[in-house]
């Protein structure tokens, strides 16, 4: 199966399926020296693992990283990082009802059609435990990063809309986000969003949701023109995502109904200053020094209760109800997945612009 790689000279290659022994990965690209830890790369892991939290899926699972090779005496060597998580709590016995039939919404009919033969416990490599990977991924991109950059670059993701419920952007508080269950920035929102999807939850349905990146700190110059763009590669990441549908860099699809789309350009201490930032941080697809923000639309889990058409593998009309454990809303465990993908093409483009144009210090001269 190829397509489990992503990314150039900081490579992520992911293995394992939902329901099997474990799920890994190999990160190569990490440049030699850096200081890395397994306790630093399970702060993130414990962020997307299931069960913490009524509304998510209650599956038990410890997801510690255990590193295989790259590492030693808290250092990078330079060379290949490999990493497994272990699964624990699969029930896999939940899913012998669905060895015969497509659940709607899900891979199942695709996978069957292109492959002739699927692991349909669970999804197999379409369940969203593959993005454990990703993140173990980000989080050492991170670490690449803040090596280049310096510790003040940030990126940070948030829940912004849940159903038909945003948030007020005036109450947008970055503190909040680690404060409350569902990474939403603003307090007063996040408690409607419970009660909404507690009441959905018991009617047997499910939410989608709206979650934004940003990537501050970042100087101008990351990116390539034509098909190495920085925003297309954020693009590629971010909708590899189990469940996105959408992807938007800056303005997005508000450019649509907009008579003009520039950002003005002014002198600020010597320092050229952007009055506006409509194009998200990117233009020609390099990176021009300001916030690079990103917006994700993740749809509804497709796994609920209520009975739906569907058909058998043997092309026989039915119905079914999918039940077992699985989350309302899916977003809520998609953040530090979203941010783990803008972390891999960042690193990526830092490595190249390193490799092609010298050291950034040199640059800036």
């Amino acid at each position: 199966m190829p397509g489990n790689t992503f990314c150039q000279f900081f490579r992520l290659t992911t293995w394992g399926e939902s329901h099997g022994i474990a799920i890994g990965g190999v990160v190569d690209g990490v440049p030699p020296g850096l200081s890395l830890t397994a306790e630093c790369i399970q702060t993130d892991l414990n962020r997307r693992r299931p069960g913490n939290h009524a509304l998510t899926s209650p599956r038990v699972e410890k997801d510690e990283i255990e590193i295989l090779s790259g590492v030693f005496e808290g250092k990078t060597l330079g060379t290949p990082i490999a990493f497994m998580v272990r699964n624990q709590d699969h029930h896999s016995k939940d899913y012998d009802a669905l060895k015969s039939v497509y659940r709607p919404g899900h891979g199942d009919y695709a996978y069957q059609q292109k492959y002739g033969h699927r692991d349909y416990r669970g999804g197999g490599r379409a369940s969203a435990r593959e993005t454990i990977a990703r993140v173990v991924g980000g989080t050492i991109g991170k670490v690449v990063l803040k090596s280049l950059f310096g510790k003040d670059i940030k990126i940070r993701a948030a829940i912004t809309q849940i159903g038909p419920l945003k948030i007020n952007p005036d109450h947008w508080d970055w503190d909040e986000v680690s404060q409350n269950a569902f990474s939403c920035p603003d307090k007063d929102m996040a408690l409607q969003w419970e009660k909404y999807l507690t009441d959905i939850k018991e009617q047997g349905k499910s939410a989608g949701a709206l979650i934004e990146i940003y990537a501050t700190g970042f100087p101008a110059g990351l990116g390539e023109p034509v098909f190495d763009k920085l925003n297309a590669d954020l693009a590629k990441g971010l909708m590899s995502i189990n469940a996105v549908k959408a992807v938007e860099i800056g303005d997005g699809f508000a450019s649509v109904s907009a008579e003009s789309s520039y950002d003005e350009m002014v002198m600020k201490d010597d320092t050229p200053h952007f009055l506006t930032n409509h194009a998200g941080g990117i233009l020609a697809g390099i990176s021009t020094g300001q916030p690079i923000i990103c917006k994700i639309a993740v749809k509804p889990t497709s796994s609920i209760p209520q009975l739906r058409q569907t058909i058998t593998t043997d092309h026989a009309e039915t119905t079914l109800s999918v039940t077992g454990r699985h989350d309302p809303c899916v977003a809520i465990r998609a953040v530090p997945i979203a941010e783990a993908m803008v972390s891999l093409v960042l690193s990526d483009h830092a490595l190249r612009w390193r490799g092609q144009c010298g050291t950034f210090g040199e640059i800036r001269k």
